[in-house]
């Protein structure tokens, strides 16, 4: 049986564990032995939708660290469910290489894509949910806090796809998440129901950035309008100005907190400059542990696939 990972709760709460720890290994046997090639001779086609350079440079990187060959296949190179099925593609790309990377619109392609390819496909981003961000950032966060337990996060902005990985974590790993958003910015309804009846977790979805974030470990932002939604920036940027990270928000935390932003960030709007360059951003510690993560957790479904 091959496996995949669509969401971040594909893995038990041990396998999430575990992955931390590959990741740890991974990242030092990277940074001190170049002689550990998982994927010699294997090749990696990535299916980008939509364009990304973090996600494209770390895949692509970590992948060829570790002994293969990964393949850029742009919107102009595949057509996901307009020139060709997503089926077809599925089927095609399993004749030739060992796992599938997709970067997509629609979170049914990215399912059906794992529905009918028999290799691992993994989930580089989907309008729903971005489980590999989340991978590196709660990795980040063990780095940083040698512990995962009784962690605060709380999360400022629109209830996006990050946010819904946030809570697929939250399934599986016991946290104190806050979602703080305006009206009507809310993440998927079922997904909080769910995660409330199922899990150890406190979550929380509060439209006050001020009170949401005190006693955070964490303080987590993204942009207000992601891809597809840049029509919308100038009406978002007036519901959410009250909850720009910045200096007194900071501050509302009244403890130690670390910043944290999945990038490209948009200096100014969401966040300042201040908050980004200061020595409580791990910003680029996410960015980096990216590659990280992914690795591991291919390695993982390599492994488990045999």
């Amino acid at each position: 049986m091959k496996r995949d990972f669509l969401h971040v709760s594909d893995f038990s709460s041990e396998e999430i564990v575990e992955t931390l720890e590959l990741t740890s290994w991974v990242k030092n046997k990277l940074k001190n032995d170049r002689s550990y090639f998982p994927f010699k001779y294997q090749t990696m086609a990535m299916i980008f939708a939509k364009p990304s350079a973090r996600t494209r440079v770390s895949f692509e990187t970590g992948f060829f660290k570790l002994g293969g060959h990964a393949l850029y296949l742009g919107p102009n190179d595949i057509g996901i469910g307009k020139r060709e099925s997503v089926a077809d593609i599925a089927n095609v790309l399993s004749r030739y290489n060992d796992i599938i990377m997709a970067r997509l619109f629609k979170h049914d392609h990215i399912l059906e894509l794992a529905e009918n390819a028999s290799i691992p496909v993994v989930n580089g981003l989907t309008d729903y949910n971005h489980p590999c961000q989340i991978m590196a950032d709660i990795f980040t966060i063990y780095e940083k806090l040698g512990s995962l337990d009784n962690i605060k996060v709380t999360y400022i902005g629109d209830g996006n796809n990050i946010v819904h990985s946030w809570l697929e974590l939250a399934l599986r790993i016991p946290m104190h998440f806050v979602c703080a958003c305006p009206e009507g910015y809310t993440p998927d309804k079922h997904l909080v129901e769910n995660v409330k009846a199922n899990s150890k977790s406190i979550i929380e979805i509060s439209h006050d950035p001020y009170d949401a974030v005190k006693g955070s470990n964490i303080i987590y932002t993204d942009v207000w309008a992601s891809m597809g939604q840049k029509e919308e920036t100038q009406e978002r940027q007036k519901k959410f100005k009250d909850f720009q990270v910045n200096k007194k928000l900071m501050s509302a935390s009244g403890t130690e907190t670390y910043f944290m932003h999945c990038l490209p960030a948009e200096r100014g709007i969401e966040v300042t400059d201040e908050i980004c360059d200061s020595k409580y951003s791990i910003i680029f510690d996410q960015a980096e542990n990216r590659m990280h993560a992914q690795n591991a957790v291919m390695i993982k479904l390599q492994k488990d696939s045999k």
